[in-house]
């Protein structure tokens, strides 16, 4: 049997040397005669172990990372094509603790799979749930998404049953799903994972929500950051459309759908659905009001379901196991897993999927193991640049919605940056008004106006112009902003801010002078 020795080709992976890697494998085989096959597949998530190189042996798969070129001859020296012992050495994937932990529904063969191989897909369960959800009558399958409990895990945690079921009882000549693929928040990396790793199973998701939902077309929308995500989908839809999986017979059966790729031009309020349903109609992005909700009136002014990547990556692992095998999972009204991003000043950064009722302080300090820099922990923000600061005090917090919600908080898309206690707090709100004033698309006020005017008063207060009076005013600003904005990015604004100001009031205080010199 000819050996197979995974790279990943991850961007994850690409942006730490697998490229260098691969090449380095592919010349010391060419060196030493080895007929082997390379396989670029994905990132298993743990990217302070990437490069992460695998072989697979007759005992299973060995791992070796993190993998320098260098230490690429003397992995053949040590004979890593069967598993051979080396200072790299990992053992089995599965087996290292940081993968071992987790529990894996919807990245399970994110990571394992060649991510352009159907065979390989099929043969680690993909297709199962396409394949129950052809023989089923749409809103049996809307029942089934629904009583799974999953919510939307792009950031507002909706209920995704209830946006299919609108979407299906409306009446219309043409309906579409849209996937939000616009991943703009700090420390999340869970969508490009997934398309660049496990693309079918985002193609098998969109058409068991076409099916579900009498839609015929999907788009889906990926920032212009991700080159290599685009890459990837449009290969898998290519492979999946020429393999019966897309077109006017989906898998044989009387259902027809198919679906393109589209790449926004980066803009962050893009990640807000109407923004994004104007930008992928060629206008210019900018929030719509609502009502009509895009369930009734979305893109071209159909009825559409837009989910975000891993809402409906999830769905083929409901379709094939049921409803009541994903809702066994989590806690009170958060069910099924989430895929939690670790970054920032952390000693063990990558993805960790693991069903909902984890605590705050489990994730950073057993799963992340703390700070890289070896400082105490001083915040964590979850939910990208417009979540809450936590501070070491809220550590027995559970991942949930409403958990997070009750402790002003947000889940968001579940990125979570960790912070040292060199962290300056006033800088970091000052960040989240400077970064609401760039991003916003302008069409209402408090967003466009508030934030400009956020980011001059905390100014004031750096320079200890009467510092309690503009926290005041930046309190005032925040609470118009929250509720007077047209969406999320001016909305959600002020949980950085306030968080900031309310946990760290010391970061706030006026420099003490130093006394002069008598």
């Amino acid at each position: 049997m000819i050996p197979r020795i995974y790279v990943p080709g991850d961007s994850g992976a690409l942006a730490l040397g697998a490229e260098k890697v691969a090449k380095a494998v592919e010349k010391e085989l060419a060196d030493r005669g080895i007929e082997a096959k390379i396989v670029r597949n994905g990132s298993r998530g743990a990217y302070f172990l990437e490069p992460m190189v695998e072989v697979a042996t007759a005992n299973g798969r060995v791992a070796y990372g993190p993998v320098k070129p260098s230490d690429v001859k003397s992995l053949f020296d040590c004979g890593f094509l069967t598993g051979g012992y080396h200072k790299r050495w990992l053992g089995a994937p599965d087996k290292i603790p940081f993968l071992a932990k987790q529990t894996r529904l919807t990245f399970a063969r994110c990571g394992v799979i060649n991510p352009l191989s159907l065979d390989h897909y099929k043969a680690h369960g993909g297709l199962k749930g396409l394949q129950n959800a052809v023989g089923l009558a749409p809103a049996d399958i809307v029942k089934q998404v629904t009583e799974s409990g999953l919510r939307g895990r792009g950031g507002a945690g909706f209920p995704t049953g209830i946006k299919w079921k609108t979407v299906l009882e409306t009446t219309a000549d043409k309906k579409y799903i849209v996937c939000n693929a616009d991943e703009g928040d700090s420390a999340t990396f869970a969508d490009r994972m997934i398309m660049e790793g496990d693309p079918f199973v985002l193609i098998e998701g969109m058409a068991i929500a076409g099916i579900a939902t009498g839609a015929t077309k999907g788009f889906v929308y990926i920032r212009s950051e991700y080159p290599h995500a685009v890459a990837m989908m449009e290969k898998a839809v290519e492979v999946a459309r020429k393999a019966g999986l897309l077109g006017v017979n989906v898998l044989g059966s009387p259902n027809a759908f198919d679906m393109e790729i589209r790449v926004g031009a980066g803009a962050y309020v893009c990640g807000e659905e109407t923004s994004l349903l104007n930008s992928l109609e060629g206008k210019r992005g900018v929030v719509r009001a609502k009502p009509p909700l895009p369930a009734i009136q979305g893109l071209f002014g159909k009825p559409t379901v837009i989910n975000n990547v891993i809402s409906l990556a999830s769905v083929p692992v409901i379709m094939d196991k049921g409803a009541a095998f994903y809702k066994n999972f989590g806690m009170g009204r958060s069910r099924g897993t989430i895929p939690i991003q670790i970054a920032g000043n952390v000693r063990y950064g990558g993805l960790f999927e693991a069903a909902f009722g984890m605590t705050l302080g489990e994730i950073v300090d057993d799963i992340g193991g703390g700070t890289a820099t070896g400082r105490p922990v001083k915040a964590v923000q979850v939910g990208g640049p417009l979540g809450a600061y936590f501070p070491r005090s809220l550590f027995d917090t559970p991942f949930d919605y409403e958990a997070f919600a009750a402790k002003d908080g947000l889940i968001g898309h579940a990125g979570i940056t960790v912070f040292d206690d060199t962290a300056d707090m006033l800088r970091q709100a000052r960040f989240a008004m400077e970064f609401c004033a760039i991003e916003s698309c302008g069409k209402c006020t408090p967003c466009r106006i508030g934030s400009t005017r956020g980011v001059e008063t905390i100014d004031k207060i750096a320079r200890g112009i009467e510092p309690e009076k503009q926290i005041e005013l930046v309190t005032d600003l925040c609470n118009t902003m929250k509720f007077g904005s047209l969406c999320a990015l001016g909305g959600f604004t002020p949980y950085p801010v306030m968080s900031a100001i309310n946990h760290f009031r010391d970061d706030f205080k006026p420099a003490p002078v130093a006394e002069a010199a008598e």
